[in-house]
């Protein structure tokens, strides 16, 4: 599918980006004066994930795009292994005149992966774990990840476009100044989708939802965070098939250990005039083949 004008799917929940924040007066001490002002600070609700009747994880989340939320996270965490596992998709308001009491995402998917979610959770109950990422040892938590397709490191130039296009496709971001946000870039460094969360692993989950639900090929482009590229967010990209994960900021051991073993291109450090490449995969550069 071409990614130059991709139509994305109706906001089913009614919540939009306005539901992400509000106005609040704070106190601002500038230039030696206090001043009153009307800030704006982001909404951080709990969004519980609810397979088939049952609850399986309840996260802090920015209350927009939830759909893609459930599909991006149903997909991330291995839950379904395709969109179309997923049979529908209801949001439920725990209290309708207060958003901030949480939402309920009741997700209906098939009866083989819900099968594979509850034999998942019974061999979690009652062991001694280790805390960490549900697992119940140091060895589970550590996830084995697929090889992405070998592409090509995009150029710098496309990377450079990227990010100066950043900042200008965050509203909540420039609003609240508590938001990260997740890209998808085609091969120019063109912005053609960008979700934003107070949490930078929902921002990526809800991107990658948005793309499995407009049919965005993840072979054709790559994607740009706006936050460290940390174990868990190369894992999702690399789950999700992106050969090319852009970070503003550095990487983790981890995450750099797990790029080479799924043979995904990492970069970090995208600032304006500046980038570093942490792993490539086998094949040469764009620029270096053109020549």
């Amino acid at each position: 599918m071409a990614l130059n004008k991709p139509k994305a799917p109706p906001p089913e929940s009614g919540i939009t980006v306005d539901s992400c924040h509000q106005p609040f007066t704070v106190t601002r001490w500038q230039q030696g004066q206090m001043l009153d002002a009307l800030d704006s600070i982001a909404e951080e609700i709990p969004v519980a994930m609810i397979y088939n009747g049952i609850s399986h994880v309840v996260m802090m989340a920015s209350p927009c795009d939830l759909e893609d939320f459930a599909v991006g996270f149903s997909l991330s965490e291995g839950i379904i292994q395709k969109q179309e596992e997923i049979y529908g998709i209801d949001l439920m308001m725990a209290d309708a005149d207060n958003l901030a009491a949480g939402i309920e995402i009741q997700i209906a998917i098939t009866t083989q992966r819900s099968m594979q979610l509850k034999q998942r959770r019974r061999n979690l109950t009652g062991r001694t774990g280790c805390g960490l990422c549900g697992a119940e040892s140091l060895q589970q938590a550590i996830r084995p990840v697929k090889s992405v397709p070998a592409r090509s490191l995009v150029s710098p130039e496309a990377i450079e476009n990227a990010v100066s296009q950043l900042s200008n496709n965050q509203p909540l971001q420039t609003i609240t100044g508590a938001c990260h946000g997740a890209a998808w870039c085609d091969n120019a460094g063109n912005i053609v989708l960008l979700k934003e969360d107070v949490g930078r692993h929902n921002a990526l989950d809800k991107l990658l939802g948005a793309m499995q639900r407009m049919q965005i090929n993840p072979g054709e482009g790559f994607a740009l965070i706006s936050s460290r590229a940390s174990y868990e967010m190369v894992y999702k990209a690399a789950s999700s098939g992106i050969s090319t994960l852009v970070a503003v900021s550095a990487p983790t051991g981890l995450a750099l250990e797990l790029a080479r073993q799924a043979k995904l291109n990492l970069i970090g450090f995208a600032r304006p005039g500046r980038h570093v490449i942490y792993n490539q995969s086998g094949l040469s550069r764009t620029r270096d083949n053109e020549d």
